[in-house]
């Protein structure tokens, strides 16, 4: 039981942590959200499934889909 306990305060924090980021951003946005910019995440160099770009296109992928 206090390991139950224990993990759902844990767990509470988490989110908690998420939303106050969500509410501190403007219009409640993550930044970075496209995987395509993190050579950790994409070491073939594909493009964003997202976007559409390339890894050595910087920029935010709502731009690219606002312009399309």
């Amino acid at each position: 039981m206090k390991l139950f306990i224990i993990s759902f305060i844990l767990i509470a924090l988490a989110f908690a942590g998420i939303a106050i980021k969500i509410w501190g951003k403007k219009d409640g946005k993550f930044a970075g959200t496209c995987a395509s910019q993190s050579p950790f995440l994409n070491k073939e160099g594909d493009a964003c499934s997202y976007c559409g770009k390339m890894p050595d296109e910087i920029g935010n992928c709502s731009d690219a889909k606002k312009a399309n």
